[in-house]
């Protein structure tokens, strides 16, 4: 079965809910491939290969085995990933233009992963963020940003339905790992020199809640403006 396996909600951050509610050990469980973040926005997390790799807020990368890691949110599924297309020049924002020509998968959520050679990869990170934990807004006022040139990667990332914005971020959601395993982050913007693009549709959402977190199980996220704030983070 083609399932994504969801850890958590994006708009549990919102409000600076960060606490880490599930392992890494756990997370790897339910997939090989992926991304999230780790307790206190630790982080940007890129789940490739089997192997968790974390971006801190100096941009340094490094292998996840602590067991004492902890996330908040994130995605991860088994890859079974099947080429859509060759591309060259692909700007960031032209991705959703040129996935859609080939495919329709507007309404079901779907794993993207891009590799090749890029002419140009800008990133952030957020360094781990201390109790009592400040909203997601008020974390990305501090994001670190990383410009990077003529660099071979990997792009891993989902794409959500727009209805889905608030538990997901409704569009793409990309991060990037170099292909030495030096430099990546949150995608903010890129340039695809040479490369390919690689889908893969989920039939299935498992969306997995922290229900033994009683600061989440108590919180009334209708005080929050939730869509407003994940624009703001992801941009």
């Amino acid at each position: 079965m083609s399932e994504l396996f969801q850890h958590g909600t994006l708009a549990l951050l919102v409000p600076g809910l960060l606490e880490g509610t599930m392992s890494i050990q756990d997370v790897l469980k339910h997939g090989d491939t992926g991304i999230g973040t780790g307790q206190g926005l630790d982080g940007e997390l890129i789940v490739l290969d089997g192997t968790a790799y974390q971006v801190n807020g100096e941009g340094k990368v490094t292998v996840v085995n602590d067991t004492d890691f902890k996330l908040p949110f994130c995605d991860v599924h088994f890859a079974n990933f099947k080429l859509l297309k060759a591309a060259k020049n692909l700007k960031m924002t032209d991705v959703e233009k040129t996935v859609f020509e080939d495919v329709d998968y507007r309404n079901v959520f779907f794993g993207v992963k891009i590799t090749g050679n890029f002419s140009k990869v800008k990133a952030r990170s957020v360094n781990k963020q201390d109790k009592p934990y400040p909203s997601l807004t008020q974390t990305a006022d501090q994001q670190s940003v990383f410009n990077h040139e003529d660099i071979n990667g990997t792009i891993i990332g989902y794409y959500s339905p727009h209805i889905f914005n608030g538990p997901a971020v409704g569009g793409f959601h990309l991060h990037f790992i170099s292909e030495d395993k030096t430099v990546g982050g949150h995608l903010l913007d890129f340039e695809l020199a040479d490369g390919e693009i690689s889908l893969q549709p989920f039939e299935t959402l498992n969306q997995h809640f922290p229900v033994d977190n009683q600061e989440f199980m108590s919180h009334d996220f209708e005080k929050d403006d939730i869509a407003s704030a994940i624009d703001y983070a992801e941009k």
